[in-house]
């Protein structure tokens, strides 16, 4: 097993860490689970720039690392639920797009496709990470100035947005890559 491929693996490892320490700490500002948080997104970053520096891509790793950051990111959200920083709606979008999106690749492969990731996705993923630091770190008490909301919920805000956006441009790629379609005047009713 590679390096990067062993990141990945600690990533995984990291989660249930995270989940304990998250919704364990009744602290308003939760260091411990932040610094957990971060230390995964950075191995994150880490395997994915050593895999590329080395030639190390593997279908291993390619399987391990979107498992990986889809765990962390719903295992997050789902414990910030819990200790009721985010509603469960916010989590149901996030996590049920990452889960659709990861179903469409898996078919779009089975048929000799290959569904890369889009720079909406990486912005979402991006976000994501900042909504959930700053959740984990501010409780909701600072605002903004002349906005109702904390920087923590205008970030939830924007990964939605780019969750939503994301998914529908993964759905339209899918779906012009299988030409699905749809031609007007076609005689076809």
């Amino acid at each position: 097993m590679n390096l990067p491929n062993t990141l990945s693996l600690v990533r995984i490892f990291l989660v249930p860490f995270l989940v304990v320490f998250l919704i364990a700490n009744a602290e308003p500002r939760n260091y411990p689970a932040a610094a957990i948080f971060i230390a995964a997104v950075l191995t994150d970053w880490l395997d994915g720039r050593i895999a590329r520096s080395r030639g190390q891509v593997t279908t291993l790793g390619q399987l391990l690392d979107p498992i990986a950051d889809k765990l962390l990111i719903a295992a997050a959200l789902i414990s910030l639920v819990e200790i009721q920083r985010v509603p469960a709606w916010v989590a149901t979008v996030i996590v049920g797009r990452d889960i659709a999106i990861t179903g469409l690749r898996g078919i779009a492969a089975s048929q000799g496709l290959i569904i890369a990731a889009s720079q909406l996705g990486k912005y979402k993923m991006v976000a994501e990470v900042i909504a959930v630091i700053l959740l984990m770190l501010d409780p909701g008490t600072s605002r903004l100035p002349g906005l109702p909301l904390s920087l923590g919920g205008l970030a939830v805000g924007v990964a939605v947005l780019l969750s939503v956006v994301s998914g529908i441009d993964y759905f339209a790629r899918f779906r012009r890559q299988l030409g699905f379609g749809v031609t007007v005047g076609s005689g076809r009713e």
